[in-house]
């Protein structure tokens, strides 16, 4: 089994190169939608999200509130380092599960951990390769203010809570530049999955 991480900036196009990579035959393993299963309502992530920052953050079916409670901890970095310290690891042993499982059903597969944090959280050791998908500043804030409809204060806010994007290329083995078209972009994608399949067989 070959494992790709594939990480970048908050809005910078990392599932855009993962529905690709998808496409192309990767098994791909999504952060987000794992980190919104173990916060679903009863979980022990969901139960303690709830002691810490009050029921004001729960939609009418109990669901977190997830637009909300991130508005509120990117303006306040110490209760976002509470919610990555209740997240964080229940997300990682989900992950771990799954690898394990992967690992003994298709052990000839190539795996992508598509994790925004990927360095932050140390998740690049369990990966043969990093990807990032790397965009300038001002296009990211361009894309994100866009994407969720946010001002530029706000947008800031979530970018800086982040490693920059230039530092995570800067530690990449990988490289894929998305400021251009959505062609050049795939182009780059099967490039490089290309050179990994004919390494790996």
């Amino acid at each position: 089994m070959y494992v790709i991480g594939i990480t970048g900036g908050i809005a910078s196009g990392k599932s855009t190169v993962a529905r690709q990579l998808r496409s192309l035959g990767m098994i791909v393993i999504d952060a987000d939608e794992i980190a919104r299963q173990v916060v679903q309502p009863g979980q022990p992530a969901w139960q303690d999200i709830v002691e810490h920052f009050g029921t004001d953050f729960l939609n009418q079916d109990q669901g977190i509130d997830r637009a909300k409670l991130g508005l509120y901890v990117f303006s306040h970095p110490e209760e976002l380092k509470i919610l990555n310290a209740i997240t964080h690891p229940r997300v990682m042993d989900q992950f771990r599960n799954r690898l394990r499982e992967i690992r003994a059903s298709q052990p000839k597969s190539i795996v992508g951990l598509e994790v925004p944090l990927l360095y932050e959280t140390n998740m690049d050791k369990i990966c043969d390769q990093v990807w990032v998908v790397w965009v300038d500043y001002e296009t990211q804030l361009k894309r994100l203010m866009a994407r969720d409809g946010i001002n530029r204060e706000d947008a800031d806010k979530r970018i800086a809570a982040q490693m920059s994007l230039d530092e995570k290329a800067r530690r990449a083995d990988v490289v894929i530049d998305n400021r251009f078209t959505l062609e050049y972009t795939q182009q780059q994608v099967a490039r490089y999955f290309k050179e990994i399949e004919q390494a790996v067989e």
